[in-house]
């Protein structure tokens, strides 16, 4: 196929507002460098990361409330930025030293720049935020990257994977989650907290989850053992009969906020809590004591690991995951779709599609 010089694309410029996100047709078309391939792009899933780092809203250790961008080992964010990480495409390019064999192949990228050649996340960085994603029509990445699913999902529901679900396998593996144990999931009808209410299924645990109204009957659906219906009742108590007794091994969370301090009472003694997001608000109040007298353990996650995306990709290819759509919207659309992203009215993953045919 002939390459065209331009694209459209989203141009992050700034941190602010939704009028930070500038969709332009008129791009220059990334050309792959050594090692590298290009992909035209078919879709890309949109996730809470795209909207921390418009508004800034990571802090700073010594201000939580700093306008910052999402790396804590050094900013690599520069604007104009395409964001974009759960991206999906067919290679249609490659750069010197890249067999032209694949040019055709349909490919998920893996969004994660790693910065190291073991699965330290020491140094992690990803596409969207330390070089361009995949909120445009093309988009250049390292070969090694481009990996190709053994799957009949279309490219809509493959893009609901990648960064929800290796972020979700990362916190699981952390905390170490077995067959037979119970994990809470809060924020659980989310992109992430639909991914790992699924992934648990597939470890053999039995997760519960926390979600807000309406949505219980999604949860039972994707695999939740019971459903909490978040501010209809005391939290503990609510968990303590949805369990029905049986003591809490992991809490993931994503959530943070006022239900942090609810969550440790939750854990049995030697319990482990994860956590990879705080929707809810990022600065929690902890009492110490809780958790040494009950000698718990508390994980910080982010993305995942070679590992972690190599067990991601084979739980695509045995089925033992599906994709959960929650819309899809063209790449003209943007504001729209990062609109009704961030009123949550919805179950699992956004999608965002090239507005071309």
């Amino acid at each position: 196929m002939t390459i065209p010089e331009k694209m459209a694309a989203v141009l992050l410029t700034g941190h602010g507002g939704l009028e930070k996100l500038v969709y332009r047709t008129d791009v220059p078309v990334p050309a792959p460098a050594e090692g590298e391939v290009l992909i035209r792009v078919t879709a890309c899933g949109m996730n809470n990361t795209d909207v921390w780092v418009r508004e800034g809203a990571y802090g700073t250790e010594d201000d939580p409330c700093a306008v910052s961008t999402w790396r804590r080992q050094g900013n690599t964010l520069t604007f104009p930025r395409i964001q974009g990480t759960d991206t999906v495409g067919h290679i249609v390019g490659v750069g010197r030293g890249i067999d032209p064999a694949r040019i055709g192949e349909r490919v998920m990228v893996d969004f994660s720049i790693y910065n190291r050649d073991d699965d330290s996340l020491a140094d992690i960085d990803y596409m969207g935020h330390g070089r361009d994603g995949g909120y445009a029509e093309y988009m250049a990445l390292p070969a090694e990257n481009a990996h190709v699913v053994a799957t009949d999902l279309t490219d809509i529901e493959l893009a609901t994977f990648c960064c929800a679900y290796l972020t979700g396998e990362r916190m699981l593996e952390r905390a170490r989650l077995a067959a037979g144990e119970r994990v809470l999931v809060t924020g659980a009808s989310g992109g992430v907290g639909s991914a790992i209410i699924q992934l648990a299924r597939a470890r053999g645990a039995i997760p519960i989850a926390v979600a807000g109204p309406g949505k219980e009957a999604a949860m039972l659906d994707i695999g939740a053992e019971a459903v909490v219906t978040r501010g209809r009742s005391d939290l503990v108590e609510a968990v303590h009969s949805a369990s029905r007794g049986q003591p809490i091994d992991v809490v993931a969370d994503l959530v943070g906020g006022p239900l942090f301090n609810d969550l440790l009472k939750i854990l049995r003694p030697e319990g482990r809590y994860t956590t990879a997001g705080a929707i809810a608000g990022p600065v929690v109040q902890l009492d110490l004591r809780t958790m040494y007298l009950k000698q718990l353990e508390l994980h910080g996650s982010s993305q995942g690991s070679r590992a972690d995306l190599r067990r991601l990709v084979g739980y695509i290819e045995s089925r033992k995951i599906q994709p959960l759509v929650g819309g899809v919207y063209p790449l003209s659309e943007f504001h729209r779709a990062q609109t009704e992203f961030m009123a949550k009215n919805f179950v699992g993953k956004l999608v965002v599609v090239p507005d071309r045919g």
